[in-house]
């Protein structure tokens, strides 16, 4: 049996909690954590029943009573704590986007090489079921060759004008809002569905309201791109965080030369497979599903919905399990990470220039491996 590593988790907004859940979902230790100040700390390990509050995330990431550092905090910090972790030869577990820019992502990099520590971004929808099953038959061909990849990943939760957070501020958030934050997750997720990689792309970004909180908008609530693949497909993608009546649509659609395949987040117990004569509806289950690691990933009995949640915990799980030395496909990890950082710089220099602009690919980014 895998000893528990014992994880330290810096901030406590609500992403910080399903953290939290996770870890101790997987089987290991929330040993730690640490916050904007220390009341709000002391606050959270009582709420969280965490033993330690720490005065300061540098506290936690020096302490000997940690071996897994996570982050969840703004954006503007990640890089910073990764390297302090990664220079503590800690575990990292980083939100996303890793960085705020290309340069921090290729800076992070270079410390998790040197001290050759674990690195883990919380790409979790691949840890649906159904996701796993799409992903196999599609690259056992049963949809044929991919033409088109499409969908959206629609919010609300800036709809409204008065509505504000620290992801709307570029210094805290960003140059890319909208895209950094959720289209990130969409390209990564049909990017590993298909086994394609996006190879350029055109982009326009607008803000639904000119200013929030007395402030100019300096970051992107829609974010629309048009792409192309290196496998010969075509795509586009509307991400927005101010559609109202959508939570958290993330959908996805890949059409083959023989069928379709469709996911929808807020549907995950479901896959649509489309053909010209019928559709068919694959339900998560183990007597539905084909491929054995959706069986895997598919954790409680047919007809009881499973979650964000279940697959939040199924990522720390897998992610634990590589930090231990178990190879594990599917883990989005460091390499990930800096592939996601490539797509939001060609995203905001097309939306700049207006014009169409090569991905620089992973073998480009990863200039240390």
């Amino acid at each position: 049996m895998a000893k528990q590593l014992r994880a330290g988790v810096i901030g406590s907004g609500f992403i910080a909690r399903v953290h939290t859940r996770a870890i101790r979902d997987s089987g290991h230790i929330v040993a730690g954590i640490a916050s904007s100040s220390v009341q709000s700390a002391k606050n959270a390990a009582a709420e969280l029943n965490i033993p330690n509050a720490f005065a300061s995330w540098q506290e936690l990431i020096a302490s000997n009573e940690v071996d897994v550092i996570h982050i969840c905090t703004p954006n503007e910090f990640h890089a910073e704590m990764a390297i302090a972790a990664a220079r503590a030869n800690k575990h990292i577990v980083c939100e996303k986007p890793i960085a705020v820019s290309g340069s921090e992502a290729l800076d992070i990099q270079a410390e998790v090489l040197t001290n050759q520590v674990g690195f883990a971004i919380p790409y979790a929808y691949r840890f649906y079921p159904v996701v796993r099953e799409m992903r196999t038959r599609i690259q056992n061909g049963e949809a044929g060759a991919i033409h088109l990849m499409h969908g959206v990943y629609l919010q609300d939760w800036l709809a409204a004008p008065e509505s504000n957070n620290w992801r709307v501020d570029s210094t805290a958030g960003g140059n890319s809002r909208a895209f950094a934050d959720i289209g990130t997750h969409w390209c990564d997720l049909v990017e590993f569905i298909s086994g394609d990689r996006i190879t350029a792309l055109i982009a326009n970004t607008s803000v639904a309201y000119e200013t929030r909180g007395g402030k100019k908008v300096q970051t992107e609530d829609i974010a629309s791109i048009l792409f192309e693949t290196s496998n010969g497909a075509t795509g586009s993608l509307t991400a927005s965080q101010v559609s109202f009546g959508n939570k958290n649509k993330l959908e996805i659609e890949l059409d083959g030369a023989k069928a379709s395949y469709i996911f929808n987040q807020e549907q995950p117990d479901k896959l649509l497979v489309g053909g010209q004569s019928s559709n068919q509806v694959v339900t998560r289950g183990q007597e539905t599903l084909t491929c054995a690691d959706a069986k895997r990933l598919s954790t409680v009995p047919s007809g009881h919905p499973q979650g964000y949640q279940d697959a939040f915990n199924a990522f720390v799980a897998d992610a634990y399990a590589g930090f231990q030395g178990k190879v594990v496909d599917g883990v989005p990890g460091l390499i990930d990470g800096l592939r996601s950082s490539a797509l939001i710089e060609a995203v905001l220099e097309s939306a700049e220039t207006r014009a169409w602009v090569q991905v620089k690919s992973v073998a480009n980014v990863l200039t240390l491996q």
